[in-house]
C-alpha cells in the first residue's frame, strides 16, 4: 500500500466512510500519488477547530455548507460531528433550513444585483423567511451561517448585508473570517469526496 492510499484510507476513516470507497477524483489522486492528499487531510481536520468558533458551531457551519453543496457524504459526517458536540435536532434542522433559504435568497438577490434595475428592487420578493426571525441557534449564529452560504454561492449583495449585520451584532472579523474559511475547506473537500 502506497502513502496516497494510506492517507485516503485515513481521511475516509475519519469521515466514517468505508475505506473501500473510491470515486473518479479520489482514484486520480491515488494513482497520481498526489501530494495534495496531505493538504486535504490537514484542511479537513482544521474544519473541526477554531479559536473563534465552538466545535458545535464548526460542525453546524460544516453541515450547512455540505447541505448547500448537496454533498451527501459530508452532510452525514457533519451531522454526526455537530450532534457529538451537543447540537440538537432543532439546530441541525436549522442548519439545513438555512442552506435552503439562502440558496433561494442568493439566486434572487444576485439577480437584482446583476441587473442593477431599480424596478426589480421595487417589486416585492415574496420569499417567506420566518426562519430568520427567531432562529434556535440565535440571531448572530444564524447570520453567520447565512453569510457562509452566501459566500459559497457567490452573492456579493448577500455577503455584504450579512457581514454588516454581524458587525452590528458585535461579531468579530476573526469569527467571520474563520467561518468562511471552514466553508471554503468543506467546499474544497466536496470536490473530491461526494
Amino acid at each position: 500500500m502506497n502513502e496516497s492510499t494510506e492517507i485516503i484510507n485515513e481521511i475516509l476513516q475519519n469521515l466514517g466512510i468505508d475505506i473501500a470507497y473510491r470515486n473518479n477524483s479520489l482514484t486520480l489522486l491515488e494513482k497520481g500519488e498526489s501530494r495534495y492528499l496531505r493538504d486535504m487531510k490537514i484542511n479537513l481536520s482544521s474544519t473541526l477547530t477554531s479559536d473563534h468558533l465552538s466545535p458545535k458551531e464548526c460542525g453546524l457551519i460544516g453541515l450547512s455548507t455540505a447541505i448547500n453543496n448537496n454533498n451527501t457524504l459530508l452532510t452525514a459526517f457533519f451531522t454526526r460531528y455537530a450532534e457529538e458536540q451537543g447540537a440538537t435536532p432543532a439546530e441541525t434542522g436549522e442548519a439545513a433550513g438555512c442552506a435552503s433559504l439562502l440558496a433561494s435568497n442568493n439566486v434572487f438577490y444576485r439577480f437584482r444585483h446583476f441587473t442593477q434595475k431599480e424596478k426589480y428592487g421595487q417589486i416585492p420578493a415574496r420569499i417567506r423567511m420566518q426562519l430568520m426571525m427567531k432562529p434556535v441557534t440565535g440571531k448572530e449564529f444564524f447570520e453567520l451561517m447565512s453569510l457562509v452560504v452566501s459566500a459559497v454561492n457567490g452573492c456579493e449583495m448577500c455577503v455584504n448585508a450579512h457581514e454588516d449585520s454581524l458587525i452590528k451584532l458585535g461579531t468579530t472579523e476573526e469569527r467571520i473570517f474563520d467561518a468562511v474559511r471552514i466553508a471554503s475547506l468543506v467546499t474544497s473537500a466536496g470536490k473530491i469526496i461526494f
